[in-house]
């Protein structure tokens, strides 16, 4: 009798153990297009274990172009960057949607003029901002508030940081920049000066300088339930930031392995925004720009503005010469997850603490 219930309780033991095998943890592989902490909130999902059952697999590109190729191709199945490229991916017609916003820049992005640069004597001058990017777009609407066409300058292809040497050399009449870098040029170049950020209310109602989510559409359609579940637990992580910022702020600082500092100076301490850096959409203002529950977004944004938001990007990309025709935006948008969610009854609503 003992020799059965040993042999039964190793039957079982051996059932379980191939249960356990057959229930293995789904890898979702995630992409974060450069390094930011805006981007980094599937590594709270994966270290406080909110999307049980699935195995979270991130790579940092610091290529944006990079990690939407890979997107396309189905390397990885959800992106994190900028929306500016969601009218490029309606032209191409590739396998990826934006699916939220999840952050505008907050005034971390600025056009900086080096000393005696003015709207008035810039025509002619070097000015330096990353080709297909927001920095372009922001550089181009400033111009253009001050009458001056995107031909009257010369464009040299800088990132931010790639700008700074130029800056301080003084071979360039104007840079777009985000911090660090804005405090590493003004700390060198006297009377060097900021034309315009993204915190002014004309820049912020339009929706451009917005981080976004993608999804590689064939992700989306074999495995809908874990998508859902991915975009739920992406607010899941916000909430979570939200109750335990200095925590999770540490968490970024070791994820990205940036300063604290450098952290809070743009995703700030109180669990919401900062200033000069970035306001973090909870599910309900995300919801709304998408069109899928009733009311506003923040800034002035209306509801369902996300078309609009990449018909405007779509027209400064032709004027700049990087497109040509405009693009049916339903394409390249999908807020059916979204909606889906709010189905659920999912909602959040945090504020600043």
């Amino acid at each position: 009798m003992m020799r059965y219930w040993i042999g039964a309780l190793a039957a079982v033991g051996m059932m379980l153990g191939v249960g356990t095998a057959g229930f293995a943890a789904e890898t979702i592989r995630v992409g974060i297009c450069v390094s930011w902490p805006g981007y980094s909130m599937y590594e709270v999902v994966k270290q406080k274990k909110l999307a049980p059952g699935y195995d979270i697999e991130q790579t940092i590109f610091e290529d944006p172009i990079g990690g939407h190729s890979a997107l396309a191709a189905g390397q990885i199945d959800i992106y994190l960057c900028t929306g500016d490229y969601t009218p490029l991916i309606a032209e191409r017609g590739t396998d990826v949607v934006s699916v939220a916003f999840n952050n505008p820049s907050y005034g971390v992005d600025h056009v900086i003029l080096s000393p005696g640069v003015t709207a008035e004597n810039i025509k002619g001058k070097q000015i330096g901002a990353p080709e297909a990017y927001i920095g372009s777009l922001l550089m181009v609407l400033w111009l253009d508030s001050q009458g001056i066409a995107p031909g009257d300058v010369n464009w040299v292809n800088l990132n931010a940081d790639e700008a700074v040497g130029p800056m301080v050399s003084s071979s360039l009449a104007a840079a777009y920049m985000y911090e660090p870098w804005i405090s590493k040029v003004l700390e060198q170049v006297k009377d060097a000066k900021s034309a315009v950020s993204t915190l002014d209310a004309d820049m912020l109602k339009t929706g451009i300088f917005m981080d976004v989510m993608y999804m590689n559409k064939n992700f989306i359609a074999k495995k809908r339930k874990a998508a859902l579940d991915m975009l739920r637990a992406h607010w899941q992580a916000v909430q979570y930031w939200h109750d335990n910022t200095d925590e999770v702020n540490d968490m970024f600082a070791k994820f990205l392995k940036w300063p604290k500092g450098d952290i809070e100076s743009v995703i700030g301490t109180n669990g919401k925004a900062f200033e000069g850096g970035i306001y973090v959409y909870d599910f309900d203002e995300a919801a709304r720009v998408c069109g899928v529950i009733e009311g506003n977004p923040p800034f002035g944004m209306t509801n369902g503005q996300m078309p609009e938001v990449a018909r405007t990007v779509n027209q400064w990309w032709i004027k700049l010469g990087l497109m040509k025709e405009m693009q049916d935006m339903a394409k390249a948008i999908d807020c059916s997850l979204m909606a889906d969610l709010a189905k659920e009854g999912f909602r959040q609503s945090i504020k600043a603490r």
